[in-house]
C-alpha cells in the first residue's frame, strides 16, 4: 500500500469520526431550539407544534438518506430540503389552527421562497447531472447522513422565527414593522431570483464557457443571491417578531444562522475557493475581485 493510500484512508477514517461525534450535537442543538421557540407556543396534547415540526424536519431528512445513499446521489437533496420547509410551514398553520393574516402572510411567504428555489436547485443539478461536493460524502454513510441531518438543522433555523409566531399562542394585527418587513423581503427574494436568473442566462451562452459572470448584479457583489437570500430572511423575522414572547426571541437568530451558514460555511467560502483554483492569477478575475465586494453590493 502506497504512503498516499494509506494516508487517504486515515484522512477519511478521522472524518467519519468526526461525523459520528458531529451528530448528537447537531441533534441536541436541533432540541435545545425546538424547545425554546416553543416556549408559549400551542400544543397539540402535550406536545408543543413547534417541537413537532422540528422532529418532523429531522426524520423526513433521516428517511430519505438511506435509499440515496444505497442509489449514491445527490440529486434530490435540495428538492427535498425544500419540500420540508414546505412541509413545516403548513403543519405549524394547521396544527396551530391560526387563521390570522401574520401566520398566512409567513406561511405563504416560506411556500414561495421554497417552491422557487427548490425547483431552481433541482432543474440545475439535472441539467449539470452531479455536484462534485458530495464525492467524498458519498464514500462514507456517516458523512453522507450527517450533511443530510444539517439539512433538518438548517430547515429548523432558517423557518424558527416564522413558525414560532405561527404556532404562538397569542396574536398581534398586522402593523408597520410586518409591513416593513414584507417589503424587505420582497427586495431580497427578488435580488436572488434576478441573481440566479442572470447566471443561468450567462452559462446558457457558448461563448461564456469557461467564464467567470461579472455582469449585470454580480457587477455589484460576487454572490448577489447569497445576499438577497440574507435579506429576505431579515424581513420574516421582522414580520414575525410582534408575537414573540420569552424564549421564543432567540428563533431571531434564523437570518443570523443564514448569514453564518452562507458566508462561513458552505456558501462563499466554498465558491471562492472553487474559483479562485479555476480564474485566480488571470488579471480580469483579479481585477474582478479587487473591485467588487464578496457579499453586500457596492452601488457606487
Amino acid at each position: 500500500m502506497s504512503a498516499t493510500s494509506s494516508s487517504e484512508k486515515e484522512d477519511e477514517k478521522q472524518q467519519r469520526q468526526i461525523a459520528i461525534i458531529s451528530m448528537p450535537i447537531v441533534i441536541l442543538i436541533g432540541l435545545g431550539l425546538a424547545l425554546a421557540g416553543s416556549a408559549n407556543g400551542i400544543r397539540v396534547g402535550s406536545v408543543p407544534i413547534f417541537v413537532l415540526c422540528v422532529a418532523m424536519a429531522f426524520v423526513i431528512q433521516w428517511i430519505c438518506a438511506i435509499p440515496f445513499y444505497i442509489m449514491q446521489t445527490e440529486k434530490y437533496f435540495d428538492l427535498v430540503g425544500s419540500l420540508t420547509h414546505i412541509s413545516f410551514a403548513i403543519m405549524a398553520l394547521v396544527l396551530s389552527g391560526k387563521s390570522d393574516l401574520r401566520s398566512y402572510l409567513l406561511v405563504g411567504l416560506v411556500v414561495i421562497w421554497a417552491g422557487r428555489l427548490g425547483t431552481f436547485l433541482f432543474l440545475r443539478i439535472l441539467r449539470d447531472g452531479s455536484d462534485d461536493r458530495w464525492d467524498d460524502l458519498k464514500k462514507s454513510f456517516a458523512r453522507f447522513l450527517l450533511a443530510w441531518t444539517l439539512q433538518g438543522l438548517w430547515v429548523s433555523f432558517t423557518l424558527a422565527a416564522a413558525i414560532a409566531a405561527v404556532t404562538a399562542q397569542n396574536t398581534v394585527e398586522i402593523g408597520i414593522l410586518a409591513i416593513i418587513g414584507a417589503i424587505i423581503w420582497l427586495f431580497g427574494f427578488g435580488f436572488e431570483v434576478i441573481a440566479d436568473w442572470q447566471k443561468r442566462q450567462f452559462r446558457s451562452k457558448p461563448q461564456n464557457d469557461g467564464k467567470f459572470i461579472n455582469t449585470g448584479l454580480w457587477a455589484y457583489s460576487r454572490h448577489p443571491n447569497y445576499f438577497g437570500e440574507i435579506v429576505l430572511w431579515v424581513g420574516v423575522a421582522l414580520i414575525a417578531l410582534p408575537v414573540l414572547q420569552g424564549w421564543q426571541y432567540i428563533t431571531l437568530i434564523s437570518p443570523i444562522f443564514v448569514y453564518i451558514l452562507l458566508t462561513r460555511i458552505s456558501g462563499v467560502p466554498m465558491l471562492e475557493a472553487k474559483a479562485n483554483k479555476k480564474w485566480g492569477g488571470q488579471p480580469d478575475y483579479e481585477a474582478y475581485k479587487a473591485k467588487t465586494p464578496e457579499l453586500l453590493p457596492k452601488l457606487w
